[in-house]
């Protein structure tokens, strides 16, 4: 069994990473202080409010599920391509995540709208139109997540040992079979961390949502926007919605014990 080392921590980082954590935690405890409990279970209790919560747990948990078909191969191919263009392609794939997210929702509209360049033809050929649904909330969901899947991956591929795929190959197996038997079961990790972070973040999007899906009681009035709503007219219910949230992200967390990050 082994022991832990004693590890004395310098005065300076104690002192400044004692700063970070109140940076982060002091918000939380005035929310928490603020929140009417009282009037909790009412107001959670709400048909808008459930409403919103299913809303949003059903966004989070397609969005992260898409992720998944369309950032494994994304993050393989910048981890292992040679490619003199990778550069650009990895700024373009984490342009999602510097961007304002209104003007990604902006972009999106102008992309994918009834009148876009794309969405037009979705609309003229199959009758599809995106914007102000649903299936939009997902789309902008997945369009300011997909980067923070895409990130973890490419971090855990670039961090094995390819020597356990290229003596798999050279035993016969196919690059497709090596890469689900041998690449997927040694970046468990990775995809863990990716589904976490890329499903809280499309749970807590609310800029490009609104913009490209708008705010659509039952059909893309997600969480941030009930939040939002509740905020110009209600704020002790506004203080409830945002505890919410706060208490369904930390649950997740709290649920995967650390597994995301690597912990055992």
């Amino acid at each position: 069994m082994k022991t832990r080392k004693l590890v004395i921590v310098p005065p300076p980082i104690a002192i400044f990473s004692t700063f970070a954590m109140l940076l982060i935690l002091l918000p939380f405890i005035g929310l928490a202080q603020r929140t009417p409990w009282n009037s909790f279970l009412s107001i959670l209790g709400e048909t808008s409010v459930r409403s919103a919560i299913s809303l949003s747990l059903l966004v989070a948990t397609v969005s992260a599920f898409i992720c998944l078909l369309l950032g494994l191969p994304l993050g393989w191919i910048l981890a292992r391509s040679r490619s003199s263009l990778i550069r650009l392609l990895r700024a373009i794939v984490l342009l999602p995540m510097v961007l304002p997210p209104v003007a990604g929702g902006t972009a999106l509209l102008f992309a994918l709208g009834r009148r876009g360049f794309v969405g037009q033809k979705l609309d003229h050929w199959f009758g599809l139109s995106l914007p102000f649904t649903t299936a939009g909330a997902i789309v902008a969901a997945t369009f300011v997540s997909l980067p923070f899947f895409v990130l973890a991956i490419e971090a855990s591929i670039k961090d094995i040992d390819s020597d356990y795929e290229e003596s798999a190959m050279s035993l016969g197996s196919s690059p497709t079979r090596t890469f689900f038997s041998i690449t997927i079961p040694l970046i468990r990790t990775g995809l863990i961390t990716g589904l976490t972070l890329s499903w809280a973040r499309a749970l807590g999007e609310f800029g490009a949502t609104i913009t490209f899906a708008g705010d659509n009681p039952g059909r893309t009035r997600t969480l941030p926007l009930e939040l939002f709503v509740a905020l110009e007219s209600d704020p002790n219910r506004a203080v409830v919605i945002g505890m919410i949230m706060v208490t369904i992200s930390l649950g997740v967390l709290i649920t995967l014990r650390g597994r995301w990050i690597g912990q055992k």
